[in-house]
């Protein structure tokens, strides 16, 4: 007898075929049948008319400090996601000296917009070495399976001690040597790979540049010695590229013999650069490489509204004077105050931000019911305002009043330089991508994008509008068996016999992304955007329920990844 048997549903399997009609048989955790009568189960699920496919595999989060406190590792779990790595770009929590944490946090809050408080209380540091933070998540209760990479920064720091925070300090002979140990250690122990970061737009809360910004090519050698050593994982890199920056990436990843994994997107001042780096991939690839890159389905958002981290008026004089008001007390103040009003949106301050927003108003927009994540220009609070002959404040203020003060603008940042998301097609499209820019866990307040999952299968398959849509196939392989393989995990990402039972089985009519709105459910009461879903009828780990019809069961057969 099957512990489980999903009968007649639309099976999309992973692997790019097409969909198909039949049952799927479940036992110990694991796919054993496809096909049609295949004998007795303790529970069958109906899914006549749903379409079925394996558990999305999210290669880009930042769940390094909410693994520890939130076993459900929301909103990734409520849009079907499965498998979830996180230890990106080079921050993260290990290894860590005694009292050294708050650097640690420091760096997290500025990179990743993961508030400082929310860190001191919710992330207990009791470990030092990477393995025993390994321990520590292995023993944490957890709902789906995750996996754990050794950030650059964390180690760097942890080796060079406070030179380790300045990028421009270079370590010696016998510091390269501690930090490759430490790192073959960790590989052996059960991580997942080695990250870093080669970016100006990584800082700390006080505005020190990433530890890792321009680590010599020494130090890189040394740390690629020790992934050829350790024989595993892979190198994940967040950097601007600039000139000869893949080949340094280049040469990390012959001598490692490892994957490398590099975070591809369109920059807004130098929106061909993507193209130019994708060539470098595909040659590198060419020469027998194993490179990819990490892309998005939707433009890079920035959230503001009256309750986010930043808004169109977070520097004004009149809005700092709330400050101590509850957002309740903040809204009623605006609602019946006339004057403080017309001072928000007629005496703007001329700093860095408000310069920068007033930039953004023409790639920004409401978001309403109608929002899809591909606006028009015409749609913009620039296009609002220039049509109603009035200032892109006021449209900007009464928007985020509206809907009881909790509706959003969004900003399209990234990944959308000309409008619309051609760009985000043809990175979906090259053969070299895997889905990573979800950012699960961090820029808590400023940027949601974990619902990737839903808005991948809901708007390219079905709901597009602004040019050619894509084969609900072709998608789910991207997020699923190529993200899998991606990252050296061969047991998922596939419905087939001896591949891992984790299942999502959708109301594909039905499926779409809720609103984004302002939790307050972080350690120290730390605000958050989450983004729900509808449309996700079962969600299995392992053969195990872990929501159904969009809520948690409560289990947790989870596991750490080693």
């Amino acid at each position: 007898m099957h512990d489980l048997i999903i009968r007649e549903g639309n099976v999309v399997d992973g692997s790019g075929a097409p969909a198909r009609v039949t049952d799927i048989a479940v036992n110990d955790g694991i796919v054993t049948e496809l096909g049609r009568k295949l004998g007795r189960a303790r529970r069958k699920i109906n899914a006549q008319g749903s379409l079925v496919t394996p558990g999305f595999v999210d290669v880009h989060t930042h769940y390094d400090g909410q693994a520890t406190w939130d076993p459900y590792l929301t909103p990734s779990s409520w849009h079907g996601v499965t498998t979830a790595i996180f230890g990106n770009c080079g921050v993260g929590f290990a290894p860590v000296r005694p009292k050294q944490s708050p650097y640690l946090i420091n760096l997290m809050e500025g990179v990743e917009d993961i508030p400082g408080s929310v860190l001191a209380e919710g992330v207990s540091f009791n470990w030092e070495s990477f393995p025993q933070f390994l321990d520590v998540l292995d023993d944490a209760p957890k709902a789906i399976d995750i996996g754990a990479q050794v950030p650059h920064a964390p180690l760097r720091f942890y080796v060079m001690g406070e030179r380790g925070a300045d990028h421009a300090s270079e370590p010696t002979d016998s510091e390269i040597t501690s930090m490759g140990v430490l790192l073959e250690e960790a590989l052996n122990a059960g991580a997942l790979g080695f990250t870093t970061s080669r970016t100006t737009k990584h800082l700390t809360r006080d505005g020190r540049n990433t530890p890792s910004l321009t680590a010599g090519e020494a130090e890189l050698k040394g740390l690629a010695l020790a992934m050829k050593r350790a024989g595993r994982g892979v190198l994940q890199v967040n950097s601007d590229f600039g000139r000869g920056e893949f080949e340094i990436l280049r040469m990390a990843a012959e001598l490692s013999g490892r994957p490398l994994s590099i975070l591809l997107l369109q920059v807004n001042n130098a929106p061909e650069l993507w193209r130019r780096t994708r060539q470098h991939i595909h040659e590198a690839r060419a020469a027998g490489l194993s490179v990819n890159a990490q892309v998005g389905c939707r433009p890079i958002v920035i959230m503001m509204g009256l309750e986010t981290t930043i808004n169109p008026f977070s520097t004004h004089p009149a809005w700092r004077d709330m400050a101590d008001l509850s957002p309740a007390q903040r809204l009623d103040r605006l609602r019946h105050d006339s004057k403080l009003r017309r001072a928000l949106v007629t005496q703007m301050p001329n700093d860095q931000h408000t310069r920068r927003v007033s930039q953004w108003m023409p790639r920004t927009y409401v978001v309403d019911e109608q929002f899809d994540y591909e606006p028009s220009s015409t749609k913009s609070i620039a296009s609002m305002a220039l049509a109603a002959g009035r200032s892109v404040w006021e449209i900007a203020l009464e928007a985020m009043m509206s809907h009881q003060g909790k509706r959003l603008l969004a900003h399209t940042f990234e990944n959308y330089a000309e409008g619309n998301l051609e760009v985000v097609r043809e990175m979906l499209l090259d053969e070299a991508s895997i889905m990573g820019l979800g950012d699960g866990g961090a820029h808590v307040c400023t940027v949601c994008d974990e619902g990737a999952p839903t808005f991948l299968l809901s708007h390219w398959a079905r709901d597009r509008k602004r040019g050619a849509r894509l084969p609900l196939e072709f998608l789910v392989k991207k997020h699923t068996l190529d993200s899998a393989i991606g990252y050296g995990l061969p047991d998922r990402g596939l419905l087939s016999p001896g591949y891992r039972a984790d299942i999502n089985i959708i109301d594909f009519d039905r499926l779409r992304l809720r609103d984004a709105e302002v939790a307050y459910d972080l350690p120290a009461g730390g605000k958050r955007l989450v983004q729900r879903a509808d449309g996700y009828l079962h969600t299995f780990v392992a053969g195990t329920e872990i929501v159904c019809n969009d809520e948690h069961t409560g289990a947790l057969p989870g596991r750490l990844l080693r």
